[in-house]
């Protein structure tokens, strides 16, 4: 594998990402819980600026944890729970139906 190039083009880019991640950190706390869409799209744009920061010129490391491995295996979590799929889509509501129990 070779050495990654720094690229001043970048940077603005990569400034542009740190701003969105800490816009998702907030909106991710709305109500009463923690928003699984706008938790799967910080860790989408988590994992962009990971891999963006060892490319842009005197770039320090994000201040989140930024091990990609890691950023996919969140994406992929918090994805399954915005479109309740998966092993984290919400348990199917009980219905209960008037009658005896043979209706």
């Amino acid at each position: 594998m070779t050495e990654a190039q720094p690229n001043p083009g970048y940077g603005p880019a990569f400034d542009l990402l740190l701003e969105l991640e800490e816009r998702l950190g907030t909106l991710r706390h709305y109500g009463q819980g923690v928003d699984p869409h706008a938790t799967a799209a910080l860790h989408a744009v988590r994992f962009a600026a990971a891999i963006l920061q060892p490319v842009v010129p005197a770039a320090e490391p994000p201040s989140f944890p930024h091990s990609t491995e890691r950023l996919l295996e969140l994406m992929a979590c918090w994805r399954e729970a915005a479109l309740e799929v998966g092993e984290f889509a919400p348990a199917p509501a009980l219905r209960l139906l008037s009658g005896g129990k043979d209706t």
